[in-house]
């Protein structure tokens, strides 16, 4: 039975994350996100084709449409399934996040998933993981200009952070009052890193081109090839 639950987990999440704010939000104003910029469809792009406030609006809708998913995973593993409520929520974030990402209607070509992610993030409702994570990108985008590397440094720490928590018995089940220490603790580890391994395979080409010194800075009108 718990296994099917996580399997609806991930389909329910996919279907959330189905919802591309960039590419609807694009159509709305005449044009194909996908066709312009670095073709992704996600909240950079949208900021350097459309704007600052297309860039809200996109960041706004695809955040959201994760929390969306977790807090009805949340509600649902409170009621029904609390021993396995933070992989429920994870589940169910992750497959937002594949939905964002590998959209099939969109021939599976979408975003990079690091706004639905946040909303994974923020999902959690954990505020030791959300300062930490929300914290380290500011302070990378506001020094570097560099989205992509902040980005990613959210996801490692986001791992990082989970695991130091979850090794000190500090991640606690809001259900059940007490502290994961089995199986589905390790299971939230996996779960973490596959969102982390997911932004590094969606960010490859970034890294390419910060490891060579040409990756796009924020506000820039260079072409993100």
């Amino acid at each position: 039975m718990e296994i099917f639950v996580r399997i609806l987990c991930i389909v329910i999440g996919y279907c959330f994350g189905l919802i591309q704010t960039a590419y609807l939000y694009g159509k709305a104003h005449g044009i194909d996100i996908r066709e312009h910029g670095s073709g992704n469809s996600g909240t950079t792009n949208a900021l350097r084709v459309l704007g600052k406030k297309a860039g809200l609006i996109v960041f706004a809708g695809d955040l959201f449409k994760a929390v969306a998913a977790c807090v009805i995973a949340r509600i649902v593993g409170t009621m029904f399934f609390p021993d396995i409520l933070y992989p429920m929520i994870l589940w169910t974030g992750l497959g937002v996040v594949i939905g964002h990402n590998f959209p099939f209607y969109m021939n599976f070509k979408g975003g990079k998933g690091i706004a639905a992610t946040a909303g994974v993030i923020l999902g959690l409702l954990d505020w030791r993981i959300i300062c930490v994570c929300l914290t380290a990108f500011l302070l990378t985008v506001v020094i570097t200009r560099y989205v992509s590397l902040g980005s990613l440094i959210v996801v490692t720490l986001f791992f990082v952070s989970f695991l130091v928590l979850g090794y000190h018995g500090a991640i606690v089940n809001p259900a059940l009052n007490e502290p994961y220490l089995g199986n589905e603790l390790i299971e939230s580890y996996v779960i973490i890193f596959l969102f982390a391994s997911l932004a590094f395979y969606r960010h490859k080409a970034n890294i390419v081109r910060l490891v060579q010194g040409n990756e796009n800075k924020l506000f820039d009108k260079k072409k993100d090839e």
